[in-house]
This record gives C-alpha cells, structure tokens and sequence, in this order.
C-alpha cells in the first residue's frame, strides 16, 4: 500500500503543532469495533507529524465529536481537521458530522474547523481493497494469518451454498 512520506511540503506548510485531527467514525455498540478505531488512531499518531489527534464516535460511543473537539483545543489546536472515517459521502458526511462538530465548536469560538471528504473515491482505495482480497487468498491458501478484523471470527474462509 502506498503511504504519503512523513516529510513532505503539504505538512510542512500546516502549522501541525495548532492543527488538531479528529477521526470520525460512526461509532458502535459492539465495544471491539470502536477499539478498531481507536487502535487505527493510534497508529495514525505514529506515522503523523501532527501533533493532536483524536478518536471520535459520532454516536452510539464515547468519545463523541464534542469530546475529541474539546480535547484537541486543551491540547492547542487553533484548526481542527475532522476526518470521517466513512467509505462513501452520506447523510452522516452531509449533515450529521458536520452539525455536531459546529455544536462543539461553539464553545470555542476562536477555533476554525473543516469536515473533509470521506476517504472512498481516494485512489489509496484501490491499494487497499487489492491488498485485501490478496491477505484473505493468502490466508485461505494457508500461507498468512488472518488479517486483524477476521482474527478469531472464522469468517476468513470459503464457503457455498449449503453453509
């Protein structure tokens, strides 16, 4: 899979020490779901220059929008970037994220934010969807474990009809 480099003219322009970044994702009841967005968030930390990053759920989870928002202005965040983690734009790209991240903004006025695009038209998408399908054949042929959302569910196998 491709991966943008750490040093590059994009990020060096931002101000990344003011910038905070929130992940978005619809949030679940299942608690294993929202740990998955978690833990993609704390890698994301890993690779990025940014320096404030937060998981949100829009629902359903803590920590919610409001929350992550309010934590990122703690830590020093003038901007704040919310990044849906949504495959494809919908009523919660086109109205619900973007009404609940104004509603947290509004406790700190001097604070700009912007909902960017969901990640599904990106050509990254192509990397990922191949690298997919090419992990799940691998793991089937016996040659790789399961990949990280398959692990212990048994769903990473062939099946027909009659199961």
């Amino acid at each position: 899979m491709n991966q943008a480099p750490k040093n590059n003219q994009a990020t060096d322009a931002h101000d990344l020490a003011h910038t905070g970044i929130i992940i978005v994702d619809h949030g679940s009841r299942r608690e294993k779901s929202n740990e998955m967005l978690e833990a993609f968030v704390h890698s994301f930390v890993g690779d990025s220059e940014y320096q404030i990053i937060e998981p949100a759920h829009m629902e359903l989870a803590e920590p919610s929008i409001k929350t992550a928002f309010d934590k990122c202005v703690a830590r020093g965040a003038k901007k704040v970037i919310v990044c849906p983690y949504f495959l494809l734009p919908g009523k919660h790209w086109d109205e619900d994220i973007p009404q609940l991240t104004a509603a947290a903004a509004k406790k700190h006025p001097n604070v700009q934010f912007v909902v960017t695009a969901p990640i599904g038209l990106h050509p990254m998408m192509r990397d990922v969807i191949a690298s997919r399908i090419d992990h799940c054949l691998s793991h089937i042929e016996g040659n790789v474990d399961e990949c990280e959302s398959c692990k212990g569910t048994g769903r990473c196998r062939l099946r027909n009809a009659e199961q």
